[in-house]
Parts: structure tokens; C-alpha cells; sequence
């Protein structure tokens, strides 16, 4: 394998496997290195993807890697980044195994890394029942009783969004409420329950949840749990000297610039529309506008 590239991708999943097809059709020299472990790795179906509606999310991206291949100046490394840096106008590029590849530009695509609770039965249930996004499973599990693991505002937001889909609907705040009085008023007014005793487990059949049991002994049955968990980025942004947003996402411009220059972000570390249509639509655009810039350097 060479190591000059036009571009480098850290990510291989939907969106930086879309960035490189958008790149592969451009004629660039690519190099999309990924560490093979998606934080969807556990979740059975994904959905509101047209034309991959209820397929597995590995079967997607198989496809999407066999298909991006078929480009011949796209080509693909089994490793982690360890080190990016910048060498006279090209980025550095270092891999675990001790590779060591340049590029032009390039597209951090490697996604986020979710921040488990420490609550047992949590993890086993993360993408299967213990879900994320209402567009992703929701209509799955429309009508069933449903908890919600969140607090304030967000808890309040996203409650609204849910309560669409299912009236047996419980809000887990997992300590004390944050909620205001005029939310919480409103929770009353739609019958939505209000928990604020801690989760002390989650009872689980092989991730498909059974039941909530609370700090105090209580049980609550349920057939499924939203919850927003806090997340770490992937890469470690400060090599490059990324900047973050308020929220810990990757800040980027329209044209999916980062602050540093040459340097471009795409997918779940960017938004936290976190679906993977979103992400492969990202990754198609951004490949695009690198495509666009490495044409006005060369022209």
C-alpha cells in the first residue's frame, strides 16, 4: 500500500464510506481507515433509510464498503489513528500498528463514542430496547409502554416527540426533576408519569427489556426505554486542535470546515441527528466539497 493520499478518512462506517465513494467517482486517491467497532454495533435493524429499511446495520455497511471498493484509487486500512499532525502543508497520519500515511485533507468521520450509566442491565439493552432516537425505532414500538431516561429541557422536549407515538408513556428523571413547574404541569395534563427515584437495574431477556426496578424496590414494567447518555468523540480532536461545540460535537461551517484548516468533519460527531441516513447524506456532501476544494488548489 501507498501512503500518499489525496485524502484520508478516520471513519469507515455510512458517512465516511459515503465521503469516499463521492471522492472514489471525483478520481482522488483515498485512504478510509477504520478501527471496525460502530456504536451500532449491537442493534438489530436499522431503519428510515430508503431502499435499507429494516436491514442490519453491518449488512448496510458491507454493501457500502464492497461498493466503495469497486472505486480503484479508494483503498481501505483495518487500524486505529493514533496521531494526526501537519507536515509542511500535508497532514501526518500514524496508525497503532506504526503505519504512517499523508494526505492533502482531511475527514474525521469516526462517529462518537456513548458514555454508559453505571446502571446494570443498561449496556446489554443499549440499541436493542434501550433506545436512542424515535426515528430510528420508534415506530417499532409505538403504542407499547414506553419510559423515557431524561431530565429538563431535554427531557421535556423529547418527551413531546415520543408522546406521539405511544400514550403509556413514563418519565424516568433518575433524581430529582429539573423540570419546571409549567412542564411539569404539562406532563400532568397528558397523564405522563414522573419518576424520580434513581434506577438502581434494568431486568432484561437478551437485551429486550422487562422492567425498570427503582432505588426503593419499586418495579415498573416496560417494553421499551429512550435515553439520552452523554458521548465522548472517537478521536482525540485536540491533536489537530479541533474545536468543539457547547454540546462536545465537532464544530464545522456549511461547507463542513473545521477551524483547521484542510481539515473536515461529517457524521454522528458533528450532529445530533444521529440516524444513518443523515449520515451517509453528510458524507456524500462533504466528499463533494473536498473534491471541490482540492480542484480550485489545482487549477
Amino acid at each position: 500500500m501507498e501512503n500518499n493520499f489525496d485524502v484520508i478518512i478516520i471513519g469507515g462506517s455510512y458517512a465516511g464510506l459515503s465521503a469516499g465513494m463521492s471522492l472514489g467517482r471525483s478520481l482522488r486517491k483515498v485512504l478510509i481507515i477504520d478501527g471496525g467497532k460502530p456504536c451500532n454495533w449491537q442493534t438489530p435493524q436499522s431503519h428510515n433509510f430508503l431502499t435499507h429499511d429494516g436491514k442490519t446495520p453491518k449488512e448496510i455497511a458491507g454493501l457500502a464498503k464492497e461498493q466503495v471498493l469497486q472505486y480503484n484509487t479508494v483503498e481501505f486500512y483495518d487500524g486505529l489513528v493514533t496521531k494526526v499532525s501537519k507536515q509542511l502543508g500535508n497532514f501526518e497520519i500514524r496508525t497503532e500498528s506504526g503505519n504512517t500515511f499523508y494526505a492533502k485533507k482531511i475527514i474525521v468521520a469516526s462517529g462518537v463514542k456513548d458514555i454508559m450509566p453505571d446502571i446494570p442491565g443498561f449496556a446489554e439493552c443499549w440499541g436493542i430496547s434501550v433506545i436512542h432516537c424515535p426515528y430510528c425505532h420508534g415506530y417499532e414500538v409505538h403504542g407499547k409502554t414506553t419510559g423515557i431516561m431524561s431530565n429538563g429541557d431535554m427531557g421535556f422536549e423529547f418527551s413531546k416527540i415520543v408522546y406521539n407515538l405511544t400514550k403509556e408513556l413514563t418519565l424516568f428523571t433518575n433524581g430529582s426533576s429539573t423540570l419546571t413547574p409549567e412542564q411539569a404541569e404539562r406532563f400532568g395534563r397528558n397523564r405522563i408519569g414522573i419518576m424520580e427515584t434513581e434506577i438502581e437495574r434494568i431486568d432484561h431477556d437478551n437485551g429486550k427489556i422487562r422492567k425498570v426496578i427503582l432505588r426503593n424496590g419499586e418495579e415498573v414494567p416496560l417494553d421499551a426505554l429512550y435515553a439520552k447518555i452523554p458521548f465522548e468523540q472517537n478521536v482525540n480532536t485536540e491533536d489537530l486542535g479541533l474545536e468543539l461545540t457547547e454540546h462536545g460535537y465537532i464544530k464545522i461551517d456549511h461547507f463542513h470546515k473545521t477551524n483547521v484548516e484542510g481539515v473536515f468533519a461529517c457524521g454522528d460527531n458533528t450532529t445530533m441527528m444521529r440516524a444513518v441516513a443523515s449520515a451517509v447524506a453528510q458524507g456524500n456532501l462533504t466528499g463533494a466539497l473536498v473534491n471541490k476544494e482540492l480542484a480550485d488548489e489545482s487549477f
